[in-house]
């Protein structure tokens, strides 16, 4: 977070970003945007699009992450076998914390 913080609090990005935002493309793309939002219909359209691609990328996240687990359980299995006892304790530890930083985070919005 700090290291968005600070590329936004950047001289060059906020120019980018102002430039950005003056470029006729974008102001036609926000423009339409506005528009749809107006009707309810297009809406509702909408957040079923974003809700099906996000139970989309969910799965995928998980099936990742299982083969992720999966193939650094195989290589772990096949490396403890050739380690001292204390060793083992260190390294289950450190596949813990592996698998802590895995985490994905639940993206149902509903």
């Amino acid at each position: 977070m700090e290291e968005a913080q600070k590329m936004m609090q950047s001289p060059e990005f906020q120019a980018q970003m102002k430039a950005m935002a003056q470029h006729p493309s974008f102001k036609q793309a926000m423009k339409q945007t506005q528009d749809m939002m107006k009707d309810p219909k297009k809406v509702k359209e909408m957040e079923e699009k974003m809700q099906a691609a996000v139970k989309k990328g969910s799965k995928q996240l998980e099936e990742a992450k299982k083969k992720q687990l999966e193939e650094g359980g195989e290589a772990a299995e096949g490396a403890a076998d050739t380690k001292k006892e204390g060793e083992k304790a260190d390294d289950k530890e450190a596949e813990k914390d592996e698998v802590d930083e895995l985490q994905v985070p639940n993206l149902n919005i509903n």
